[in-house]
């Protein structure tokens, strides 16, 4: 990963916004910008230095890990010490903070440890998060990592196939896939893996509970691992036992709608028009208010990011960024079907990262 070449990227923002000075908070901008890996730490970013603030665990960590940036350990809030260097750089007068990941509390920590003539102006809050959309766009060495892990993720699906059965506990199942994520490597689930079966699966967020897997139904499984930093996110549903006419109809209405989801994937497409693709197919068939959230997000080194792929956003996609197509049909006291696929956005296209089968499996 190039630091170096993403902190001039970042001083490239600045300047174009007028702002002298940035300070930066949020752990996965962090990693992002100067390769720091632990959990306290913030980084002071001025058109001539870069200067990383962290505690005393991390002196060894640091040190390897962050070559952009000068490192200092510091006994305090590290956030606090980056806004009092920024204040004591000449020709800083002014700094941005991301709104979005800094508190009240931390906000007036910050103007408690600023000179009194600099406490009402020195701090400006930007109008857009600055590190959040450079992440947007992934380069070479992110695209290899979240492929390693979308793959990683195919296989874990094509694992637990073998391993369901009507009788076992949703947890049973979750167990199964997070044991063998982590034999495979991951360094984490991406998220609190989902296995909803049976009139649960109407729950689009249905975390794995004791309830059994019924003799004849569908399941839900949404999960996702993390490799070198980096998230997949994907989701299958299969069925136990034989569907009814019904329940298969339904099945292939979603698969059609993610697949006119995929299809309107290219460079240049907003992502509502992304969205209305596939929401389109459900309205068609009398399903639409069964479908209760967006189409997709994007996905980098947190498992929800920018852009959003949901109705009227009016964000374009650009080629490099990561989404998912995850549409389903929640019909409450029945049962419900997701699917999910990763994709890359292409000049032309997307590619589908996460190429499992998506045909309605019999189990």
């Amino acid at each position: 990963m190039d630091h170096f070449r993403r902190i001039g990227a970042l001083r490239r923002k600045l300047t174009r916004a007028g702002l002298p000075g940035l300070v930066v908070t949020h752990l996965p901008d962090l990693r992002y910008i100067s390769g720091f890996t632990g959990s306290s730490a913030a980084l002071a970013i001025t058109s001539r230095a870069a200067r990383l603030f962290t505690d005393g665990r991390y002196s060894a960590q640091a040190a390897e890990e962050v070559t952009a940036a000068r490192v200092e350990i510091v006994s305090g809030a590290p956030s606090v010490a980056a806004v009092q260097w920024l204040a004591a750089q000449p020709g800083v007068d002014a700094a941005g903070f991301d709104a979005s990941r800094a508190t009240v509390a931390e906000l007036a920590q910050w103007k408690a440890a600023l000179p009194a003539h600099l406490r009402r102006a020195f701090l400006s809050v930007l109008p857009a998060p600055m590190v959040e959309q450079l992440r947007c766009v992934k380069d070479e060495d992110e695209l290899a990592l979240i492929i390693e892990a979308a793959l990683a993720g195919c296989k874990l699906f094509e694992h637990v196939l073998s391993y369901i059965r009507p009788g076992l506990r949703e947890i049973d199942v979750a167990a199964e896939l997070e044991y063998q994520a982590r034999l495979m490597g991951a360094e984490a689930m991406s998220f609190e893996t989902i296995v909803a079966s049976g009139v649960r699966s109407a729950l689009p967020h249905g975390r794995a509970t004791s309830a059994l897997l019924p003799r004849r139904g569908f399941v839900t499984m949404d999960f996702g691992i993390i490799l070198g930093g980096y998230c997949s996110d994907m989701t299958r549903t299969v069925y136990l036992g034989k569907p009814k006419a019904e329940e298969r109809h339904t099945y292939n209405a979603v698969l059609e709608a993610q697949e006119a989801g995929l299809a309107a994937v290219s460079a240049g497409v907003s992502c509502g028009e992304v969205d209305e693709a596939a929401r389109s197919v459900l309205r068609r068939e009398g399903l639409a208010e069964a479908f209760s959230h967006s189409t997709g997000h994007g996905v980098g080194l947190e498992i929800h990011e920018p852009p959003r792929i949901g109705a009227g956003q009016m964000t374009r996609l650009r080629a490099g960024m990561v989404i998912t197509i995850e549409p389903g049909v929640y019909l409450a006291g029945q049962y419900g079907i997701r699917i999910e696929d990763m994709v890359a956005v292409t000049p032309s296209g997307g590619q589908v990262l996460t190429p499992a089968t998506k045909a309605l499996i019999e189990l």
